[in-house]
């Protein structure tokens, strides 16, 4: 079964159900890779989500050194207060917005493949994380040399390049467990409540006791991911990390694909 597609100057080429068009020629994986991309920022909460995260990045280094002083690696931790609670929200948003928008019947008409385009709405937003981490870390630069001049004493120019890298993964790992969470639900709302609630309640259960304590050491990928940010990671830690990015990524993430691929588009 082939659709032909319609444009302002008559019909374009047939897609057939395996992604091909009447030509035999496939959709690059580049052009759905453009599409994905133009629709993070062509949305209003694309542009709204883009233009906060980039905004709170720079205000929170800039507030930061007013007060812990010449410190490039401090400011750059600090924005990751913004990015932990925003990424998240970013790859919700980008996974659901086919379901929000009712485009997925002309998405998955154009694209029948359904796995290619999942794939493809993975990638800019994680690009987008390492660019924003990349971000904090050229704004913090300036702002040390400047907070080092106002307070008239010497910056303490020091950072770990491990931790400043682990740093970025956690960043990219929040922004994939909100990738899964939206592949999973298909629901943007609930799916932002669960990110943005699951620290809260981590952490109210590693306050009842030891076995609360030990499911939030395993469990809550906030903290299996903190030991990224010290650049010493052991086999251990690398266990619980493992253990959480299977419960918050991985599994999602399969079933959310599986669930992709056979639900029924109206």
């Amino acid at each position: 079964m082939t659709t032909r597609t319609h444009g302002p100057e008559g019909p374009r080429d047939a897609v057939a159900e395996d992604g091909t068009t009447t030509e035999g020629t496939p959709i690059p994986f580049r052009r759905l890779l453009r599409v994905e991309t133009r629709k993070l920022a062509d949305t209003r909460s694309g542009k709204i989500i883009t233009v906060l995260l980039v905004a709170l990045v720079i205000a929170s280094v800039a507030a930061r050194a007013t007060v812990a002083g010449p410190e490039p690696q401090r400011l750059i931790f600090t924005a990751g207060i913004a990015l932990g609670t925003l990424l998240p929200v970013l790859g919700i948003l980008t996974m659901t917005g086919e379901w929000t928008h009712r485009t997925a019947l002309t998405t998955f008409v154009l694209e029948p493949r359904r796995h290619r385009v999942l794939a493809a709405k993975c990638v800019p937003p994680l690009v987008a994380t390492v660019a924003l981490s990349l971000l904090a870390m050229l704004v913090a630069m300036p702002v040390t040399a400047v907070a080092a001049g106002v307070r008239n004493v010497p910056a303490a120019w020091e950072v770990d390049p491990a931790a400043l890298l682990g740093w970025t993964g956690a960043n990219v790992l929040v922004t994939a467990m909100g990738l899964a969470l939206g592949a999973l639900l298909l629901n943007a709302p609930a799916a932002i409540v669960i990110c943005l609630s699951a620290p809260m309640l981590w952490s109210a259960a590693a306050r009842l006791g030891p076995v609360g304590a030990a499911l939030a050491g395993w469990l809550d990928l906030g903290t299996t991911s903190a030991p990224l940010m010290t650049g010493d990671l052991t086999w251990s830690d690398g266990a619980r990390l493992a253990a959480s990015a299977a419960l918050w990524i991985v599994v999602p993430m399969t079933a959310g694909l599986i669930r992709l691929l056979r639900k029924e588009v109206t």
